[in-house]
């Protein structure tokens, strides 16, 4: 399982091809818009064996819900969302700047959250309330008075106590591509939202991919991945431990491991072998493993060259000098810094958001974040000292273009 890999088209590979749920997605989407709510209620029977007659998921479930969660995991929720929200207010713009860049010409910017957000929450195999944390919190922090979220029925009771602690304003128990087409579109329950976020397999992403015209999405997040960059330093059950921890989130998920050291590789892959023995997930993770190996590069610079074309979710580096490689990586969507620092604390409880670009994405998109939960608006302010500063440039401009409007307005104004 655990063997050299072939780096060349590996990102093409990770995008998956959307093009052959395209059609399934299509009638989907216009069911949703035809149908409304009764679409929804029907997709849920057929696709997640949902037995009700509503899709709200009340305020009485949610207090309810708390009966039915341990203590320790109440808190340990808590917890998390306290870090979350402190390193996502680390994040904030200031609502409005100004500076007078040369006398009479003001220049700055506005930022205004978006007024409506929805979330998306996967079901499925497991519970995620941590996504439920990773993608409310931020819209909280930004500012966003309304925040929706979408998660397969029945609603498990973590999810829905997350729900509670993050701050979510209304919930409903809708999955799948349909849920994407609610969200954006709007039902009678449902009603539409300017953004959704939030990962989710090929027919969430193919979702979201086509209704961009109608709501903007955060990026393609499809199933979970983590780049290694080691030398022989790095301790091998470590970096086994962190392959397994990814493999174990779904079949499609993957690991590479980039290292100067065969012999780390090999003592790697023992590791693997011995610590999957006992896994509990070992099913999903040995089919995970199809798409995961490790690359020999000669040295440093060919190991960083090698991880930047990946553009892996997660980048571990595990070397005798983290924060020198630090400086030399490119692309990544979170970066885990040093031997102590496991990606399933991301996940979690460190701060950080655990939504992120896979398959290369991360080559040209970052990561959820408060600054995806907002408009920034350019603001200029001109006095007539400043309108003659520039007027010269602008008219000269105007007229070089043929728009003479333009010119003419600077002009009168420049005229009294």
């Amino acid at each position: 399982m655990w063997k050299p890999l072939d780096t060349r088209g590996w990102r093409e590979r990770r995008r998956g091809d959307i093009s052959g749920v395209l059609g399934s997605v299509r009638e989907i989407i216009d069911a949703v818009q035809r149908d409304g709510d009764s679409a929804l209620i029907e997709l849920s029977r057929r696709f997640d064996r949902f037995d009700g007659d509503s899709i709200s998921i009340l305020p009485e479930e949610i207090e309810a819900a708390y009966d039915e969660v341990d203590d320790r995991l109440i808190e340990a929720l808590c917890e998390a969302e306290a870090r979350i929200t402190h390193f996502h207010e680390l994040q904030k713009s200031r609502s409005l700047w100004l500076e007078e860049i040369e006398p009479g010409v003001t220049l700055g910017v506005r930022t205004r959250p978006l007024d409506r957000v929805g979330c998306y929450v996967p079901g499925g195999r497991a519970a995620y309330p941590s996504t439920v944390l990773m993608t409310a919190v931020p819209a909280r922090v930004a500012g966003v008075p309304e925040i929706c979220i979408c998660t397969p029925p029945p609603g498990d009771p973590l999810t829905l106590v997350a729900m509670d602690i993050a701050g979510v304003t209304e919930g409903y128990r809708v999955g799948g591509a349909q849920a994407i087409a609610a969200m954006a579109i709007g039902t009678e329950t449902i009603r539409p939202v300017a953004k959704i976020v939030g990962p989710g397999n090929v027919y969430v992403t193919a979702a979201k991919m086509l209704l961009r015209d109608e709501a903007e999405i955060d990026f393609p997040a499809g199933p979970s991945e983590i780049g290694i960059i080691a030398d022989l330093t790095a301790d091998p059950s470590y970096i086994a431990a962190d392959v397994l921890a990814q493999a174990e989130h779904d079949p499609h998920s993957a690991s590479v491991l980039v290292t100067t050291d065969a012999g780390l590789a090999t003592r790697v892959g023992k590791e693997i072998e011995r610590m999957l023995a006992s896994s509990p997930r070992r099913e999903i993770i040995e089919q995970a493993l199809t798409h995961s190996g490790y690359v020999i590069t000669a040295d440093r610079a060919e190991a960083i060259r090698v991880m930047d074309e990946i553009a892996p979710e997660h980048l571990s580096l595990q070397v005798a000098d983290p924060m020198g490689l630090l400086g030399e990586v490119g692309h990544a969507g979170s970066i885990f810094v040093g031997p102590y620092t496991p990606v399933a604390c991301g996940d979690y409880a460190s701060g950080t958001n655990h939504v992120l670009p896979t398959a290369g994405y991360a080559s040209v998109y970052s990561g959820l974040d408060v600054h995806h939960f907002c408009t920034r608006s350019q603001v200029q302010i001109l006095t007539p000292e400043g309108l003659e500063a520039i007027g010269d440039v602008v008219e000269a401009l105007a007229e070089a273009e043929g728009l003479a409007a333009h010119a003419e307005s600077v002009r009168v104004r420049r005229r009294g």
